[in-house]
């Protein structure tokens, strides 16, 4: 049994705290509330990720921290830089490895599928933001100071994800309506089951050969938006509905009143280009594959049916 702590307790925290849980390991789960699932094994902790001597402290004898933070998006300038700025410090300090949950957003608009080696090329602040924050984990993973992995996903999909194929999708599907998407409906896109993404982070996390590199989750073949959110009609048992792009024009306009909404235009490029995840090396290497597409929109109707 080794001792873990997750910081955050979204959808990828969550699973992976449950999981970790499930192998009978001590798991910690620090949050600002001090909310999470709730599992004799899991000690939950109310306070910030920011405070790095706090952070140290509860990591002490932990085999690992896992950064699962989800600072609100529009909020990553200047909420992301102190958190992770901490958690490598504590696990510096603590004498933990460090496992980061990150995306692909890094890389900037991609001219095939993407792989964990592509430079992290794009330019603007978010992407960069992120690209800072493995560079810096990177660094002292080299000069030996701990030992870091990254695991890059996609889009989510599954209970409890925000996500494009979330809330503003299935309950519209399941009650018959039409929906509206980012982008273009027809341009393929990979997308990342939670519950794969946080099995991959858990592997990572417990395997000599994942430190000083990311990886990518897993992922079925990409779909379209259209096909995806077909493919939830179909597997729900109800008639497929129109889907649709959001006019451009209009994104503008919501995100005067939402600073969500104000910046999805910036990461646009994702749903109007062929946005595909190349996983190869953590099959190869772990032996993970993808939950089955079916399973997986099984498994997010079912969350929202629960409801």
């Amino acid at each position: 049994m080794s001792r873990y702590l997750i910081i955050g307790a979204g959808a990828i925290g969550s699973a992976v705290v449950e999981q970790l849980a499930d192998q009978g390991h001590e798991v910690r789960l620090m949050t600002r509330s001090g909310t999470g699932p709730d599992h004799p094994s899991i000690e939950r902790i109310a306070a910030s990720a920011t405070d790095r001597e706090l952070v140290t402290r509860h990591a002490a004898g932990a085999s690992a921290i896992f950064n699962c933070a989800n600072p609100a998006y529009h909020r990553w300038p200047t909420d992301w830089p102190p958190i992770a700025e901490a958690l490598l410090a504590a696990a510096e300090a603590s004498a933990s490895n460090l496992v980061t949950l990150s995306n692909l957003y890094a890389y900037g608009r991609p001219t095939g599928p993407m792989t964990p080696h592509d430079p992290l090329s794009a330019n603007y602040e978010k992407a960069q933001v992120r690209a800072t924050m493995w560079r810096n984990a990177k660094r002292a993973h080299d000069e030996g100071r701990l030992q870091a992995t990254e695991v890059r996903a996609s889009d989510f999909i599954g209970p409890r994800a925000q996500s494009h194929l979330g809330e503003r999708v299935v309950p519209r599907v399941l009650a018959g309506k039409g929906c509206q998407v980012l982008g273009d409906v027809d341009m393929p896109h990979s997308w990342n089951y939670t519950f794969d993404v946080a099995r991959t982070l858990v592997t990572c996390a417990q395997s000599d050969g994942a430190w000083g590199r990311a990886w990518h989750a897993p992922a079925n073949p990409a779909r379209t938006s259209r096909e995806a959110i077909d493919d939830i009609a179909d597997v729900a048992g109800v008639a497929r509905v129109k889907v649709s792009a959001i006019p451009t024009p209009a994104l503008r306009v919501l995100g005067l009143f939402s600073p969500l909404l104000r910046e999805l235009p910036k990461t646009a490029y994702q749903f109007q280009t062929p946005f595909v995840i190349d996983d190869f090396e953590t099959r190869a290497t772990f032996g993970l594959e993808p939950t089955p597409w079916d399973v997986v929109l099984k498994d997010t109707i079912a969350s929202y049916q629960r409801r």
